[in-house]
């Protein structure tokens, strides 16, 4: 069993009787939704509750941050990515989600619902019905509204008897000015009031406790009572909790420094997390210079403005909210929109001229993270710049389509194409690379034509670079059907005559490695192992891991053929250890079901039967059954007899079963540590 349940950021205080009744909820009902004002801490409860109750669950929790989104368009698309689903299939994501939950038993957590309600019902009405062992808990300011649904309102934290909320202030107070101490007179009395004042609001007692970093505990509380005390006239009503903490936030902010307040609203432009350098090619600019955001971050991440996540940064939704009225207050809304679209821009040119280089892994973990504020981007440019739209979208189609995010890599390329009909060397790029996400999700016809047309494109702008990536999509759409001679000759033609290095650019490249395929499928093995090897040596050589994972593949499929199984089997979990760091799905399985044949060729079959069941729960995350190029079925069919010759049909069948249903993740760590 394993989960994603984000780690708890600092400790967690009070909650006992809100995690009870969570937990007996949880036994009662399939859908539980905790309710609240922003702030409360519905979110800190949540990882609470489900960490918990993950023990009940077999298939273990699924987290899944909703709150990234802007709008209901990557809703599917994000709990499909949170349960682990990359499917390579053209159906749609819902019943993608349907499908692959249909025999799991998990809790899955959707933190953040509110501004998504209508389609959270939608999608769970479908999910619950098809998915009779999923249990859903939601975070949201509003009940869902579907039957059947739990609610447990999460209220501020008590003030008197246990009073957790002063606990609370009381720790982040030390973590601010260490060495305080609030349980004596003066301060006490003082902790108390601010205690009161704030209701007991989780997200305004932690912007208030950073507070004493540079304040007084008696200064902080003068400073709240005289601004509540001006907003209700001290009078009997107290102040709804909203306006409670939106005080709180404000007098935060006029706590801050004009360059922190400017930061503040210009960060507010990011959905996801982001980095310093991001941060600062967006930010920066008048009065803020680029040389002072780094240190601007480090005081509003001291103030609790802003969270770290190891390297990177993330503002509350409630923060970011204020933080976006004060852009508009400022009437840069459109500037800064404008400016984070530039810089992904740039960043997609940037990532994909470091495909082929060393940097190669580390770019697709970079893409990966960017992956929201990617599309934000995109969102933005369909609208203003329809042809940098085509640009983007192309400069990170590979990296979305080898990471499984196949169904927003078609969707956004397809609607840069649509929105911008020009030609141009952003329109050639972006049809190469709807053709390759077209191809990879099962399409091969429209694939085919997109190479043709790409083609055609690269032809008439004279795009030496395009010609070799059209090579590249004709050759891989005549690899899946069972034509290597035709991928061969289709890959040499775009190689031309020259003797270039195979490594001169990403589409020489790939052209190299079509042919490689084409030379294993036409059975020549001496002359595939000598080009997969010079291949695989220059790779090495330049850090370079996605061509290195699929020439190991190609290895690992000659070692077989030519009777040498623990050789084959070496090169698989190369393959294996590549694709992990990339995260590459399609590729796992494959290397998987390869693995699985080595095994059984050496006569291990209890240990083949376990690894090509594991190889079958990763091919019902991407959707398809066992694909690959056609010499493959072969190699499937003599694996299973094989293992079945070693250790019988009942207990192959009994291995085989019991590792298909463990969850991927778990599986491949197990086997890339050796334990097969």
């Amino acid at each position: 069993m394993a989960s994603n349940i984000p780690e708890e950021p600092t400790s967690f205080i009070g909650r006992r009787a809100e995690l009870r009744r969570i937990d007996d909820e949880l036994t009662e009902h399939r859908l539980i939704t905790l309710t609240g004002p922003g702030g409360v801490g519905k979110t800190r409860i949540a990882m609470r509750a489900a960490r918990a109750a993950a023990a009940r669950y077999p298939d273990g929790v699924c987290w899944a941050d909703l709150w990234p989104l802007h709008g209901a368009g990557r809703l599917v698309a994000s709990v499909c990515d949170a349960v682990g689903l990359a499917d390579h299939t053209a159906r749609t994501p819902v019943a993608v989600l349907c499908e692959g939950l249909a025999r799991k038993r998990l809790l899955l957590v959707l933190d953040s619902c509110e501004h998504l309600v209508d389609a959270c019902r939608d999608l769970l009405a479908d999910l619950l019905t098809a998915a009779p062992g999923v249990t859903v808990l939601a975070t949201s300011r509003q009940p869902l509204g579907l039957v059947g649904e739990g609610t447990t309102e999460i209220g501020p934290l008590p003030c008197t008897g246990d009073n957790d909320a002063l606990a609370l202030f009381t720790a982040r107070a030390t973590a601010a000015a260490p060495g305080l101490r609030l349980t004596a007179p003066p301060h006490a009395t003082a902790a108390a009031v601010i205690c009161r004042r704030l209701e007991g609001i989780p997200l305004a007692l932690e912007l208030a406790g950073a507070q004493l970093a540079n304040s007084s505990v008696e200064q902080i509380a003068e400073r709240l009572t005289s601004r509540l005390d001006t907003l209700d006239g001290d009078g009997p009503v107290r102040l709804p909790r909203h306006r409670t903490l939106r005080c709180a936030i404000g007098w935060s902010h006029e706590l801050c420094a004009p360059l922190e307040r400017l930061l503040w609203a210009r960060l507010s432009v990011f959905r996801g997390t982001f980095d310093e350098e991001s941060a600062s090619a967006v930010c920066a600019g008048g009065p803020l210079a680029a040389a002072q955001v780094r240190s601007t971050l480090e005081t509003l991440a001291a103030k609790s403005v802003l969270t770290r996540e190891g390297p990177r940064y993330r503002m509350l939704d409630t923060l970011r909210e204020y933080g976006r009225m004060w852009l508009a207050e400022l009437d840069e809304t459109t500037a800064l929109a404008d400016r984070h679209a530039a810089h992904f821009a740039s960043f997609g040119r940037r990532a994909e001229r470091g495909w082929l280089g060393p940097e190669q892994v580390g770019w697709y973990g970079r893409v990966a993270e960017a992956h929201v504020d990617l599309c934000t981007a995109l969102d933005h440019l369909l609208a203003t710049d329809p042809e940098r739209a085509q640009d983007l979208s192309a400069s990170i189609g590979f990296f979305w389509s080898c990471c499984g995010h196949l169904h927003e890599a078609r969707d956004y390329v397809a609607r840069a194409l649509a929105a911008h009909q020009g030609p141009g060397p952003a329109r050639t790029r972006a049809l190469w690379a709807l053709g390759v996400a077209v191809l990879l999700q099962g399409d091969l016809t429209l694939a085919d034509d997109l190479g043709l047309q790409c083609a055609r494109a690269a032809r008439a702008g004279d795009d030496t670079e395009a010609q070799l990536q059209a090579g590249y999509l004709a050759g891989l759409t005549h690899l899946m059907a069972g034509r290597p001679m035709s991928a061969h000759s289709v890959a040499e033609q775009a190689l031309g005559p020259a003797r270039c290095t195979p490594f001169g650019s990403p589409g020489r490249l790939r052209c190299h490695l079509v042919q490689l395929f084409a030379l294993t499928g036409l059975g020549r093995l001496t002359e595939a192992r000598a080009a997969a090897g010079a291949l695989r040596r220059g790779c090495v050589q330049r850090g370079e891991y996605w061509t290195r994972s699929y020439i190991d593949y190609q290895l690992s499929l000659i070692s077989l053929f030519q009777g040498r199984p623990e050789e084959s089997a070496e090169h698989a979990r190369s393959m294996l250890a590549a694709k992990a760091g990339i995260g590459d799905k399609f590729g796992i399985a494959l290397g998987l079901d390869l693995l699985a044949a080595a095994v059984a060729a050496q006569g291990h079959g209890a240990a083949a039967a376990r690894v090509y069941g594991s190889g079958q729960a990763l091919w019902r995350t991407v959707g398809h059954p066992q694909r690959g190029t056609p010499e493959l079925r072969a190699v499937r069919e003599e694996c299973e007899r094989r293992a079945r010759a070693a250790i019988g049909d009942q207990a192959y069948a009994d291995l085989f079963h019991r590792a298909s249903e463990e969850r991927p993740q778990a599986a491949l760590a197990r086997i890339l540590a050796g334990e097969l």
